[in-house]
């Protein structure tokens, strides 16, 4: 195992619209959403280890989520995990991790990933990653993986690449916002767009130069606590200085302005699993397309509904078609899946 390759997994998100299941308290990323027996987190930290070895793991996270994550991940140790003492977007905990890696290994070649994303293909995964951190070891180059659109997704940002390169890794010509329904489906048509999964791979020192080209103030601000980093007085220097950093994406701060941005479309299933109807179209269904997780059910005159449960809780349904049916606690959601957005608006009213 190359002990150059690094992976930053982002483990600090609440995943609001799949309330009441992901909390503040206890986030998506930390539970087993497709009834599989492993946690999302669980199964992103065993498909990036068949490639990185598992002490080049850090996770990146909020403080409240320390435990969780040493009680889920028992191979990582607390250096492993970084944490956010503020919420500060990704542009700058993915500088402060980068410098971390820089300072330990100057060689290193490290993956970002988010630790709540369902992938199927593992070996199409890990052949995809491969590619690309052969590519940012040979050239200074950002990258990314890109999904082929399968449908015109409003919710998702765009990668557009040049139509005329046939190369399997394409030059990225820009990033687009998430677009609404025409925008979406004129990008489908054309051909040379690709949804933006937040995965990037490149060189410690490619990634560390960019910041210092492109984000001068916030790459001053986390240099100055270089010396301290992977020391005992890192703790303190970053509880007084990380709050003080700049929210901003690492697409806004870096990748929309670099031009050495290339992306890989990826080869392997991928869903981000946002929402009910992302877990809904992953999970088996029975023959009236009703998918179940833990629960067990009588239905009758019930189709298209997803229904999680704590537990093996009896379920009986007759005459509801397109819901979503979740008893957690002391909750329970009966939600039309049509405006399954909306769930987030939910949770801020409560």
């Amino acid at each position: 195992m190359n002990k150059n390759y690094y992976a930053i997994l982002m483990a600090g998100g609440v995943g609001s619209r799949f309330w009441p299941v992901s909390t503040t308290d206890f986030p998506k990323q930390f539970h087993d959403m497709l009834g599989t027996g492993e946690t999302l987190i669980q199964k992103t930290f065993s498909r990036l280890s068949q490639l990185i070895p598992k002490e080049n793991i850090l996770i990146l996270t909020n403080e409240s989520y320390n435990d969780l994550i040493l009680e889920q991940l028992p191979l990582v140790k607390q250096e492993q995990i970084i944490l956010e003492p503020a919420m500060r977007n990704t542009a700058p905990c993915i500088l402060y991790a980068s410098l971390k890696i820089k300072k330990q290994n100057p060689d290193a070649l490290m993956v970002v990933a988010p630790s709540d994303h369902w992938i199927e293909d593992e070996v199409q995964f890990c052949a995809n990653l491969q590619l690309a951190f052969d590519f940012c070891e040979r050239d200074e180059n950002l990258m990314t993986l890109g999904i082929l659109p399968t449908f015109p997704n409003t919710g998702y940002g765009y990668i557009e690449f040049d139509k005329l390169d046939s190369r399997p890794i394409k030059k990225v010509k820009q990033f687009r916002e998430k677009p609404d329904y025409p925008t979406a489906r004129k990008f489908i048509q054309s051909r040379n767009y690709l949804w933006n999964a937040g995965i990037f791979i490149w060189s410690v020192k490619a990634i560390v130069q960019s910041f210092e080209q492109f984000q001068p103030k916030m790459y001053e601000h986390f240099m100055k606590g270089y010396e301290v980093y992977n020391t005992e007085k890192e703790k303190q220097f970053i509880k007084e200085n990380y709050p003080l950093a700049e929210n901003i994406s690492i697409d806004y701060a870096v990748m929309e302005k670099a031009e050495n941005v290339f992306v890989l479309p990826a080869t392997f299933d991928w869903n981000d699993l946002g929402t009910w109807g992302s877990l809904y179209d992953k999970l088996p269904k029975d023959e009236q397309d009703n998918a179940v997780v833990n629960a067990k059910v009588l239905l009758e005159n019930a189709s298209n509904n997803i229904i999680r449960t704590d537990g093996k809780k009896l379920v009986v349904i007759d005459g509801i078609s397109d819901y979503i049916i979740v008893d957690r606690d002391n909750v329970l959601l009966i939600y039309p899946k049509n405006k399954e957005q909306d769930i987030k608006k939910i949770t801020a009213k409560l």
